[in-house]
């Protein structure tokens, strides 16, 4: 009964307790929650040179407006949450820039944030094109340089990059069906803040260094069976640095110079461009020249005259010929005979037979091999390309047959028969770039476009060398102390043309140095079967120009006096205009010269200005 009632008891405590402690519950307000504190960020934006950049549009997660900092590179936003947040600088001409914030970053409420912005004002433009579609222009490609910047080209085929530094990139190329290609840039590439990279082909394989089956079609035509490079006057004037035009070509790729001994191709061994890190490649040229051109029986056998520089017998520069075979179904570069290694400060020829070739226009490369990582160095000096049915030796000119009627002018029936019509209708005697024995690579390098005629005929020093320079136009010329003979030139360029209706009219505006003595010349034409007409043309002397001579002698050559003319003058040179149309149909070489015809103690002189066929 006790327990019974203390329990009872006990109870009615806890039950009195609970019933206070509910009031006391609902005597109590209910907690109201705290709402998210807010601050500001604010900060300076100053590029690399520490000047305020003004203009810069700022993005803060989680705040829907940007704002863009003032003249003083200032910036302020007010009312942003304190916590952590991300921020992006962007401005055109800046690389950009983010950073972050945390609470803890807010002290009293404010976040400061400064930041270096670094100028990036540099572009990176270019084209690709469609190697499986004749080189149309490919859209679609994806172009990057990073993981997080990338362009797509557009229908024209180019893509453009903005804001950037200089500094080395490696631009990748991708489009579905399509190999995926890369190219390399080095601050080297921009000129004026713009790298411009030439046109990129995809879609099919690289056969030598850079060059694809298609870029190989468009290869430069070697027209000629010789091309001398160099500017020492071995066996003058046959070799010597005003007859010596193997750098008006185009088809060189990697390093060359044009220098005394000849032109040289040599090993990339820039270490600021990274060319000591190339690997050695002894399947691929790391430079080299190339142009196609077709082979015959009458020049089926180069002969390269060559020395080397930087080389030794324990370190011989290796090099080789190799041609492509674009007919092929699937054509690659093959090495003609083996590859040469080469040790020797003297000339050397060393012959190639090309017979497997006979029939077929094909490429032909010439070029040098890395064969070391690190620092490597090699230079093959070429001084003549020869193509004859024979080897060519020594010093001597083209092996072959001399043409009858024309004995001593060093024109072979093979060079007849196997020089490449050319299609160059105007032609010009008047460098556009100026040059000297010291410094003429400029200038040649500039003739073939400007139609020169040192690049579209070929020039033969037979006795004198000429004067490739002056302001008038390209000088041949007779030796001052010359014995007369009206049957070999002195000098002369030859071309062929397929003569046709359209263009068989040649006419050729020239002027001489001398009011007193003539220059004799002759244009003759040599047909395919060896037949040697001498043309004769008719004389219009220049405007206004009244000492002037022009007479036929021997029905072979012509005389005449003009000594006027000039870049200003055009109208002041002579014309002699030839009838062509007896050759309509024929492929004919055309062959201009000057010979002595008078004892006149002096240089004979024909300048050349101009020779358009129409």
């Amino acid at each position: 009964m006790k327990t019974t009632k203390l329990t009872k008891l006990f109870a009615c405590v806890l039950t009195a307790g609970a019933m206070m402690l509910g009031l006391s519950s609902c005597e109590k307000e209910p907690a109201t929650p705290e709402g998210p504190k807010t601050g500001t960020i604010q900060g300076t934006v100053k590029d690399n040179l520490d000047q305020p950049v003004e203009g810069v549009k700022i993005e803060i997660s989680g705040v829907d407006a940007a704002v863009t900092t003032a003249a003083d590179g200032t910036f302020k936003v007010e009312n942003v949450t304190i916590d952590r947040h991300s921020i992006k600088f962007t401005k055109p001409g800046y690389l950009e820039s983010s950073t972050s914030v945390s609470a803890a970053k807010f002290v009293d409420g404010v976040a400061t944030v400064d930041v270096i912005l670094q100028i990036a004002n540099a572009k990176i433009t270019g084209r690709i094109l469609d190697a499986q579609a004749e080189n149309t222009p490919l859209a679609g490609v994806l172009v990057s340089i990073s993981e997080t910047r990338n362009v797509t080209t557009g229908e024209d085929g180019t893509y453009l990059f903005e804001d950037l530094l200089i500094q080395d990139y490696t631009l990748t190329f991708t489009k579905p069906g399509y190999p995926t290609a890369t190219k390399t840039i080095t601050p080297a590439d921009f000129v004026d803040g713009v790298a411009t990279i030439e046109d990129f082909g995809m879609g099919a394989v690289e056969i030598l260094r850079g060059l694809t089956m298609n870029e190989l079609r468009n290869a430069e035509k070697w027209y000629y069976n010789a091309y001398r490079g160099g500017r020492n006057g071995d066996d003058y004037p046959h070799f010597d640095w005003s007859t010596d035009f193997m750098c008006t070509l185009h088809g060189f790729v990697g390093w060359w110079e044009e220098q005394n001994e000849g032109t040289t191709i040599q090993i990339r061994n820039r270490a600021e461009d990274g060319d000591q890190e190339r690997p050695a490649d002894d399947q691929m040229f790391d430079s080299y020249l190339y142009g196609s051109k077709m082979i015959t029986d009458d020049n089926k056998i180069l002969t390269v005259k060559a020395r080397t520089h930087a080389a030794s017998a324990e370190a011989p520069c290796h090099w080789s010929v190799m041609v492509v075979d674009l007919s092929e179904a699937d054509p690659k570069a093959v090495v003609v005979g083996e590859k040469q290694t080469l040790a020797s400060e003297s000339y050397t020829d060393i012959n190639f037979d090309l017979s497997a070739y006979v029939g077929k226009e094909v490429v032909i490369a010439i070029g040098t091999f890395r064969m070391e990582t690190g620092d490597y160095w090699k230079q093959l000096v070429l001084r003549r390309l020869a193509f004859g049915p024979a080897a060519t030796t020594e010093w001597n000119w083209l092996s072959g047959k001399e043409v009858t009627g024309l004995e001593g002018w060093k024109l072979t029936e093979e060079m007849v028969r196997s020089t490449t019509p050319i299609d160059q209708k105007n032609i010009t005697g008047i460098s556009a770039v100026g040059g000297d024995r010291g410094n003429y690579r400029d200038a040649y390098q500039s003739w073939r476009d400007a139609g020169h005629i040192g690049y579209w005929w070929s020039f033969m020093p037979v006795k004198k060398d000429p004067e490739p320079f002056p302001s008038e136009g390209f000088v041949i010329k007779t030796r001052h102390d010359a014995s007369v003979d009206f049957t070999k030139p002195e000098a002369y360029f030859y071309a062929k043309y397929a003569i046709a209706d359209g263009s068989n009219k040649l006419t050729l505006k020239a002027r001489n140095f001398n009011g007193t003595h003539p220059t004799y010349f002759g244009l003759v034409a040599i047909t395919e079967d060896m037949q040697v007409v001498p043309v004769i043309p008719t004389f219009i002397p220049g405007e206004g120009v009244e000492n002037n001579l022009g007479e036929s002698v021997q029905n072979m050559l012509y005389k005449f006096i003009n000594d006027a003319g000039g870049q200003n003058e055009p109208e002041k040179y002579a014309s002699f205009e030839y009838d062509l149309s007896a050759f309509n149909g024929k492929n004919v070489v055309l062959a201009l010269g000057v010979v002595k015809g008078e004892d006149s103690g002096t240089e004979d002189k024909l300048c050349i200005h101009s020779i358009a066929l129409n």
